[in-house]
């Protein structure tokens, strides 16, 4: 379904809100590298045994592909691998350090909604099953925040259900 919404997806604003969270995956913990727009878009995730340079620079290059954007600024967390992965990858881009959440309140936000929602599961058993579960939590966060132009005319309240109306139409 988020392949058939792919294409009326809005763009994706050049501000990027970027964090890592940790989720456990077969009774170990990884971390899950999340990234959001200043639009509150959430995009890309990656889930990662370690918190290394190379888990980030991963994880950035991912998002450069994907989301086809190069950001003018990315606000991180005061984490020391982020700075020398950003200046390798993405040097024109103004890199905003801030080590507590008040700028970058709206991943720290979607982090929490995340794990409230993976709270009540048995639990992720593999790292595939945990792409596709943050995966789909994105799209459904994306689509009730007005991401889509899919149910755009409709009320919050009945947005999900007419996006879905509509993506089942296409199917």
């Amino acid at each position: 379904m988020a392949d058939a919404a792919r294409f009326t997806r809005h763009a994706p604003g050049d501000r990027w809100y970027v964090d890592e969270t940790y989720v456990k995956v077969n009774g170990v913990w990884r971390y899950v590298y999340r990234a959001s727009t200043s639009l509150g878009r959430s995009s890309t995730c990656s889930s990662r045994p370690r918190r290394d340079a190379g888990a980030a620079r991963r994880f950035f290059q991912r998002a450069l592909t994907v989301l086809k954007v190069t950001p003018s600024e990315v606000v991180t967390d005061a984490a020391p691998v982020y700075p020398a992965v950003l200046n390798e990858l993405i040097p024109s881009a103004w890199h905003h350090i801030e080590q507590y959440a008040t700028a970058n309140n709206p991943i720290e936000a979607d982090h929490s909604q995340l794990k409230q929602q993976l709270r009540p599961m048995r639990g992720l058993q593999t790292d595939r099953t945990a792409q596709v579960i943050i995966a789909g939590h994105a799209f459904m966060q994306n689509l009730r925040r007005g991401h889509y132009e899919l149910g755009s005319d409709t009320a919050p309240a009945m947005r999900v259900a007419t996006a879905f109306t509509e993506l089942a139409r296409v199917l």
